[in-house]
């Protein structure tokens, strides 16, 4: 079996495992280390024959591999064949590994996709789709005007009760960090006599998507589908397997349930923050509020270079309940609201969460 192909198995079995209920999940982590093993290991097991320093070998191999398994050509209107040859051009044999680089990198910008990275040795492309759009978020405003009773940092999340409201705000920077299930008790305990509950991820641009179902899992009382996904599975653009539904099951422990939740969320939120936003959308007592998610709706796979160089991108899509697939370019708030950087006395974002959970 070619690296290629069970780097594809495995996130195949990714979306297989994240399906059918939450014990599955836990397995999630062995499959993302194999795949991070595989990936790191290419250069043992990449044939021999194929390995080259060659700038137009390089480019080609680039390029037929994301012509072959990339998921968002239509959603994203990109003319692939195109863009081969607008930067093929460029491609001459003495050119230096820094031109092929911000050539190669230049192309798989073009995708807009922050799933979508070439890596060398001495440089890693990104398209930053953060930085396309308004910051809303500096947590030195939350702290001090609206947790001016204290703040507790249990683990990687930053809570406390609003100061104007009887309502709990939790904060979590990113879903790389850990998401215990103690401290999702000791949370959800503390702020059981709330009016309703404020979940910031405003600037959580992702991480691991074991913690997705696990905190969405403490607000549902039954199994509930959330999404759906697919991967791409044939030479063709539109070739793509199955819908494989995304189930989350009610946890067994505390649980805030019957109240308003509200997830704050802005450009900022990327990857795992979109998918969290796409599957509040399930959930009858979550409500967005904020600006736009980043994007990276797809989960990505990669692979390795003739050169050496490692590179990865999106090879799923994610869908709605309606099996409409957007969350690639972002999910939008149910209740827009932006932060007005002329009057630092006040988070607008948060302004309208209360009111919203103050109303119910």
């Amino acid at each position: 079996m070619s690296l290629s192909i069970l780097q594809g198995t495995l996130c195949n079995s990714l979306f297989y495992l994240i399906t059918d209920n939450s014990r599955a999940m836990k397995r999630i982590f062995q499959i993302l280390f194999w795949a991070a093993l595989l990936t790191s290991c290419n250069n043992l097991l990449f044939d021999k024959d194929l390995s080259s320093t060659d700038p137009f070998v390089n480019f080609d191999y680039l390029w037929s591999e994301v012509d072959s398994k990339y998921a968002y050509f239509e959603l994203k209107n990109v003319d692939w064949d195109s863009l081969r040859e607008h930067y093929r051009k460029k491609i001459y044999s003495s050119m230096s590994e820094d031109s092929l680089f911000a050539v190669m990198g230049s192309m798989l910008n073009e995708l807009r996709d922050d799933h979508t990275n070439l890596v060398s040795p001495f440089n890693v492309s990104r398209y930053n789709a953060y930085l396309k759009g308004k910051d809303n978020f500096e947590y030195r405003i939350v702290k001090d005007i609206y947790l001016k009773g204290g703040e507790y940092t249990t683990e990687s999340f930053r809570h406390g009760f609003l100061s104007t409201d009887n309502i709990g705000y939790i904060r979590y920077s990113s879903f790389m960090n850990m998401a215990g299930e103690g401290a999702l008790d000791f949370m959800l305990d503390r702020y059981k006599k709330t009016k309703g509950l404020i979940i910031d991820l405003r600037e959580n641009t992702g991480g691991n998507f074991a913690n997705i179902p696990r905190i969405l899992s403490r607000f549902i009382t039954v199994k509930t589908l959330v999404m759906y996904n697919r991967t791409r599975n044939g030479k063709g653009r539109d070739d793509f397997g199955p819908f494989e539904p995304f189930y989350i099951s009610p946890s067994s422990r505390i649980k805030y349930t019957n109240k308003p939740v509200v997830v704050l969320i802005d450009r900022g939120s990327y990857s795992a923050s979109t998918f969290f936003a796409l599957a509040t959308k399930a959930i009858q007592n979550i409500t967005l509020i904020g600006d736009k998610t980043g994007g990276g709706g797809g989960l990505p796979n990669g692979g390795q270079l003739p050169n050496g160089w490692t590179y990865r991108f999106s090879i799923s899509q994610s869908y709605d309940l309606n099996k409409i697939s957007y969350s690639e370019d972002g999910v939008n708030p149910e209740i827009f609201s932006e932060l007005n950087w002329w009057d630092l006395r006040k988070d607008e974002i948060i302004e309208r969460a209360a009111l919203y959970i103050n109303s119910r």
